[in-house]
């Protein structure tokens, strides 16, 4: 009987299925929104959730674990700087699951996994806009080859 059994197999074995989810919470740490499919997200929410309760506490104890499941130690910084903090009130509850519709190739249900009340920038937005701003190197080379005099 499957009796308090509530994990989800994912079509994996047992060790893939487990770095599967501490890599899918390791990012989400670091992106705070994840896109991905229901039942991985729901797997990454149990475990995001237990990290940040986990940091929370904010002992040397708590660290050494979440450093032990997570294997990154700058995302276990950031876990414990910047995201349970923001959570100090909150007795749980710490994620949302939203439901974007499904993916064209094989129909999975497609969702966003994010935080509950952090702002989510998108990084990728925010690199075009900084080379807008940087001057082409193009052009730097050739005002350099006119300042050059020919020999």
């Amino acid at each position: 009987m499957r009796h308090q059994k509530n994990s989800v197999k994912l079509g994996r074995s047992p060790s893939h299925r487990k770095a599967l989810v501490e890599s899918l919470v390791s990012n989400f740490i670091a992106e705070r929104r994840i896109r991905t499919t229901l039942p991985k997200a729901r797997q990454a929410r149990q475990l995001a959730e237990k990290m940040v309760t986990l940091a929370k506490l904010n002992t040397l104890a708590a660290r050494r674990q979440a450093i032990a499941v997570l294997q990154d130690k700058s995302r276990v910084s950031q876990l414990f700087a910047e995201i349970a903090p923001q959570f100090k009130d909150r007795k749980g509850g710490y994620t949302r699951i939203t439901k974007i519709g499904r993916r064209i190739g094989d129909g999975a249900e497609m969702v966003y996994l994010e935080w509950v009340g952090l702002a989510y920038v998108d990084r990728r937005k925010k690199e075009k806009t900084e080379t807008k701003d940087q001057p082409d190197k193009a052009k730097d080379k050739s005002a350099k080859a006119e300042d050059k005099p020919a020999t």
